[in-house]
């Protein structure tokens, strides 16, 4: 399968061609994370690209921060981890997008306090736990199934 969706995420989420996409919400996509190492980590993308959170609207904000905590309650619900973080960065991606990351208690003990983008390089790059339908599939549609139960219409 060719990776050009990976050139532009949210415009290849609108076309249909973004395979990570679980589901649109009201103000953008849910899609896997390219590496699930801690399975369940999700992405919130907005609509259109856009610099930050700050360049939105309050209706707006208010509309990615909600579909960003129904993304959360939908991991906590599917995979079972001890918490979730939220993560809104932007420096490396430059456009708004937040990292929904769940966090476990199988975790090492030193990684427990560190955030998660803090872990070793070979964890974002290993192929045993890079994204695949064939892997990931069941989880993606019962996050889902999750998120369209529980999203405001």
């Amino acid at each position: 399968m060719s990776e050009d969706w990976k050139s532009d995420r949210i415009e290849s989420a609108r076309q249909g061609t973004n395979p990570t996409v679980i589901a649109r919400m009201k103000s953008g996509f849910a899609v896997l994370g390219d590496m699930q190492f801690l399975p369940g980590w999700c992405i919130l993308l907005p609509e259109h690209q856009t610099d930050s959170l700050n360049d939105l609207s309050m209706n707006e904000r208010s509309d990615f921060l909600l579909d960003m905590s129904i993304l959360g309650d939908a991991i906590l619900s599917v995979c079972q981890p001890d918490r979730i973080n939220y993560d809104i960065l932007g420096n490396t991606d430059n456009y708004l997008h937040a990292h929904v990351y769940p966090r476990y208690t199988w975790e090492p003990p030193e990684r427990k306090p560190l955030p998660v983008w803090l872990y070793e390089d070979h964890y974002w790059s290993d192929p045993e736990t890079a994204f695949s339908l064939e892997h990931h599939g069941d989880m993606m549609n019962k996050l889902r199934s999750y998120i369209s139960a529980h999203s405001p219409s």
